[in-house]
């Protein structure tokens, strides 16, 4: 009989599952309409009712299967009211099919972090802008970003009666990511994504300084990084603090699995320990291609104004 599929290759398929669970709480919670928000240090800053059940769903499921891995989620909550209609025992047959790369054959459960943002994009979620909203789970190794899911619970929302909503998105460094169609963004063209509610002087100041085409304004990181894979931006940029591992590690994985690259302001890669701090101090710059174009213009002042 075959061996086991390798652990890497279960937290993949079983958080693909729990991904698409969480997808339907997020769509309950606003179909009920009570969204239950809360701010947590201001207006820009907002938990929802979705974002909680959500975290504790995620939480809950995967340390249910994975007792000895770590796992990182963004809100701060107790696990110990977790009720048995949140939890999700399945997983994804299709991923349990393909071969672990060699390198993350051995791992085992206690080497792996995890990552997850329950809701990405919350204050879009509140504004009703919900193309933009994610569910991210992103596992890493060694420090590093080597698997993720990304879930758009209101993919196709605007397609109208009948389309299916929703789409699941995964990745695996060394197999590469599905779910989507990969597209490259239309050739000598530079047309940048960023932050639409965390807008600063440096961050126009940043994005001025690329000479873009055409700036795209949205929620979500996670959103951000899905306009990179599917050839809408030519490059995602964050001149500011703000972004945290959560955000950054599913759509990290994913973006290099189809060769791209991400990493801060100055071109550092970030880091996915467990003892790592959370906050991405230094920005965000990634492309899914040209990647040196665009580091190579970000002005010395944008730089020496944010530290690592």
């Amino acid at each position: 009989r075959m061996a086991s599929p390798a652990l890497l290759m279960r937290v993949v398929a079983s958080a693909y599952s729990i991904a698409e669970k969480a997808a339907t709480i997020v769509r309950d919670v606003m179909a009920a309409g009570d969204l239950g928000i809360v701010e947590k240090t201001g207006a820009n800053d907002l938990q929802t009712k979705a974002d909680r059940l959500v975290q504790m769903s995620i939480c809950a499921s995967l340390a249910q299967k994975f007792p000895k891995v770590t796992i990182i989620g963004e809100e701060e909550l107790s696990t110990d009211e977790v009720t048995e209609e949140l939890i999700e025992d399945g997983h994804c047959e299709e991923i349990l099919k393909k071969t672990c790369p060699a390198q993350y054959a051995e791992i085992k459960e206690e080497e792996l972090v995890i990552w997850v943002d329950p809701l990405d994009g919350t204050k879009e979620y509140t504004e009703g802008l919900l193309d933009h909203v994610t569910v991210l789970i992103g596992i890493a190794y060694g420090g590093k970003a080597i698997a993720g899911v990304i879930n758009q619970p209101y993919y196709n929302y605007e397609a109208g009666a009948g389309a299916v909503l929703g789409r699941t998105i995964w990745g695996v460094l060394g197999i590469g990511a599905f779910g989507f169609q990969l597209t490259e963004a239309p050739a000598g063209k530079h047309i940048i994504v960023t932050t639409r509610s965390h807008s600063s002087t440096l961050v126009n100041d940043c994005i001025s300084a690329l000479n873009p085409d055409s700036v795209i304004r949205v929620g979500g990181a996670g959103n951000k990084i899905i306009q990179l894979i599917e050839g809408k931006a030519s490059a995602y940029v964050f001149a500011s603090p703000g972004c945290k591992k959560w955000d950054t590690c599913a759509p990290e994985a994913i973006l290099c699995a189809v060769g791209g690259k991400i990493t801060d302001i100055h071109g550092n890669s970030f880091q996915y320990n467990k003892e790592v701090k959370h906050m991405n101090s230094a920005g965000v710059l990634a492309t899914l291609r040209n990647y040196d174009y665009y580091a190579s213009r970000i002005p010395n002042t944008v730089k020496q104004s944010l530290v690592p």
